[in-house]
């Protein structure tokens, strides 16, 4: 076995996404394909470029279930850059590959099809021995399953939902325990799988997730016979442990603004031989790819606002470093009687270094202020404006001033 092993792992790429894009005028696709592409080839070129042995992707190479032709020729071309350079290349299945209905192609069996050399796809549970420049890697493999690949009719007959989420993470628990008593202990093995563990901080994919979710403990994943677990499908990047190291990647590029604070990137993991102990020593680095940025900027204005564009240029002015290609929300906060000296004109101008910038504004209108709990038939006149006067606590010389006015303006109604 030569060591030391260099892996690659990311996930979660999602083709297809659009949000926020334009549409590009010399290809006529979204700009956002070209931004997650992008952030691909990042991957491909440090491959090439860092002697790596084999590469992890841990699901979701599109964001629908059917993608189109150009977005499965261009994730086939940054592939193929790495078969044709001798690089292995695990594909898992996650939830975004699999068909509309069973029997149908998933969106990365075209590579199984045509034999690919060096790219394995992987769409049911299993354990893979592949070889890489510098030795065996096992990959034991938990592709996203449907519920009905993982119980039949009859197990979930009469079962309320949690009962079948429990039956559905035993399944799970004992696919796992299947595959370690596989495995060879004298080889380096791996955990890829596209699933959702308990305990996980979830972002993008909560508006994503396509039918229904199963999870598994993170005791189930974290098992002493891995040395990595590679996870894919919750897209903000996060350590679970750190013994074994068990890893979501994250998405790879930036997908909505659930992502603003979360750096996109991928996992380099080496692998060393400790000597003649047998034992395995196992790091991991965290790589950005310094993708599209989601920028959020606040302005909230009141009605002592002389010209409420001065707090809005301010706000937008102390985040300008950050502005230039950015993916920009404007969220302003401005009262109804002053909505209209919000110019929107300007607020372009200040936005103009900005990739694509919304604005969404709120208007608040003024609640008039409740008489305590009275009764309005209840109420005199003259009551009704000193309970007034007071809620706006006016000075007690003008609160007077005013009653008297109001007294006698009353008086001469009932005359």
């Amino acid at each position: 076995m030569g060591y030391p092993l260099k892996i690659l792992h990311f996930a979660d790429l999602h083709l297809g996404v659009e949000s926020y894009g334009h549409i590009n005028p010399a290809t006529g696709l979204s700009t956002r394909l070209d931004d997650i592409l992008s952030a691909l080839d990042k991957v491909v070129d440090y491959a090439l470029n860092n002697d790596i042995d084999l590469i992890l992707f841990c699901g979701d190479a599109y964001r629908n279930r059917e993608p189109s032709q150009t977005q499965q020729r261009e994730f086939a071309r940054r592939i193929n850059r790495l078969s044709g350079n001798g690089i292995p290349t695990f594909l898992l299945i996650g939830n975004h590959d699999l068909p509309n209905a069973i029997g149908k192609a998933t969106s990365t069996e075209i590579f199984d099809t045509l034999d690919v050399k060096d790219v394995y796809v992987s769409s049911r549970p299993e354990v893979y021995s592949i070889s890489t420049k510098h030795g065996i890697v096992q990959i034991a493999s938990l592709p996203w399953l449907r519920r009905s690949g993982l119980l039949s009719k009859e197990e979930t007959k009469n079962l309320n939902f949690e009962q079948i989420n429990q039956r559905m993470q035993d399944t799970l628990t004992n696919i796992l325990a299947s595959h370690t008593a596989r495995l060879d202990t004298g080889l380096p093995a791996i955990l890829a799988a596209h699933v959702w563990v308990v305990g996980a901080t979830i972002g993008t994919e909560k508006m994503m997730t396509i039918g229904q979710e199963h999870t598994l403990l993170l005791s189930n994943v974290a098992n002493p016979a891995f040395d990595y677990v590679a996870l894919g499908h919750i897209h903000k990047r996060q350590v679970l442990t750190q013994n074994p190291p068990v890893v979501y990647a994250g998405s790879l590029e930036g997908l909505d603004f659930s992502d603003e604070d979360d750096e996109k990137g991928f996992y380099v993991i080496d692998i060393e031989s400790e000597g003649k102990t047998g034992k395995r020593r196992v790091t991991f680095d965290f790589h950005p790819t310094n993708g599209r940025q989601f920028l959020t900027i606040s302005a909230t204005i009141t009605t002592q606002d002389a010209d409420p564009m001065t707090s809005i240029l301010a706000a937008i002015s102390e985040k300008k470093d950050r502005i230039e290609g950015a993916i920009v929300r404007l969220q302003l906060t401005v009262p109804a009687e002053i909505e209209g000296m919000v110019r929107d004109n300007e607020i372009r101008n200040a936005l103009k270094d900005a990739y694509y910038f919304t604005v969404a504004k709120e208007v608040k209108r003024e609640t008039r202020p409740r008489l305590g709990n009275w009764i309005a038939a209840e109420v005199t006149p003259l009551d009704a404006l000193k309970a007034y006067l007071e809620q706006k606590k006016t000075s007690p010389e003008r609160a007077k001033e005013l009653t008297d006015y109001g007294r006698g303006i009353i008086e001469e109604s009932q005359d």
